[in-house]
């Protein structure tokens, strides 16, 4: 059976950066990874019943709408996934306009039922610098409090993930000018 790895971060953290290097050195060593983005799999369900036009659209929707998206996200992925080894690229909570939403309640954990959550970090600061660089996404403007707020969040949500599924957490860094250290910290994990 293969691993069921959940890699999470804050918007802006290079979370899909760490894990596109880390399957590229895998690949090198005969390790082979099949990376999947939850969101992608939420976006897909949502443009087909024109609920959103992009993804950054979605985390705006009704809570009861977000949560059905996940269902079916979950789904999917557990569909997909069987014995391969499999990363899961999402968030471990969505800020929305109410407030956090869980990024893997109950519902996915069951259909997903990983064996790692990793979550990538860096110092707020960096985060709020890679967001003004990135003009392909549109994100809410917030400062460097809001940022570390939402890295606190995510740490304690994932701690409950942990509690229901057995699974172990890791946090991997991804420090500007030190990616292959991130790089290199994901690929322990994953080997």
């Amino acid at each position: 059976m293969g691993k069921k790895v959940v890699v999470t971060g804050v918007p802006g953290v290079g979370k899909t950066t760490v894990i596109n290097g880390a399957m590229e050195r895998l690949a090198a060593e005969g390790v082979e990874y099949t990376a999947v983005n939850f969101g992608t799999f939420m976006f897909e369900v949502a443009k087909k019943e024109n609920l959103a036009a992009d993804r950054d659209e979605m985390r705006k929707l009704e809570k009861d709408v977000q949560k059905r998206l996940q269902q079916a996200a979950a789904s999917g992925i557990a569909a997909v996934s069987a014995d391969a080894n499999i990363i899961i690229d999402t968030h471990s909570s969505v800020k929305t306009p109410t407030g956090f939403l869980a990024g893997l309640p109950e519902w996915v954990l069951r259909e997903l039922m990983p064996d790692i959550v990793v979550l990538v970090e860096t110092d707020p600061d960096q985060i709020l610098l890679r967001r003004l660089g990135d003009a392909s996404r549109t994100r809410d403007m917030e400062g460097y409090r809001a940022i570390a707020e939402h890295q606190e969040f995510n740490r304690a949500v994932s701690a409950a993930y942990a509690m229901y599924t057995g699974c172990t957490i890791k946090i991997v860094r991804n420090e500007n000018f030190l990616l292959e250290q991130g790089i290199d910290d994901l690929v322990s994990v994953l080997r």
